[in-house]
């Protein structure tokens, strides 16, 4: 199943919906950066690689909108250790 990733600015976040429930990356702009705070799924939507899908859509987002990284959250560090093809977006 193909799961969609959108961008809820009202929340700061960029979410998966999946049967009436959320998967999410939440986010903040400070200092013209983007920071990417938290990470969360619900429990019955673990292990479908919704994190990875929304690490991987904020970083493309960054990209795309030429905007440097900020990461607080575990997860996209993790994310980023395996695809270094992102570290020039980031700010230590």
């Amino acid at each position: 199943m193909p799961f969609t990733v959108s961008n809820n600015t009202d929340k700061q976040q960029f979410e998966i919906q999946v049967d009436g429930e959320t998967a999410f990356l939440q986010y903040r702009f400070l200092d013209d950066m983007i920071w990417l705070m938290h990470t969360e799924e619900p429990k019955r939507l673990e292990g479908k690689g919704l994190a990875t899908l929304l690490a991987n859509y904020g970083l493309e987002w960054a990209l795309a909108n030429d905007k440097k990284v900020k990461v607080i959250c575990p997860f996209v560090s993790v994310y980023l250790k395996r695809h270094p093809e992102y570290n020039s977006l980031v700010v230590k």
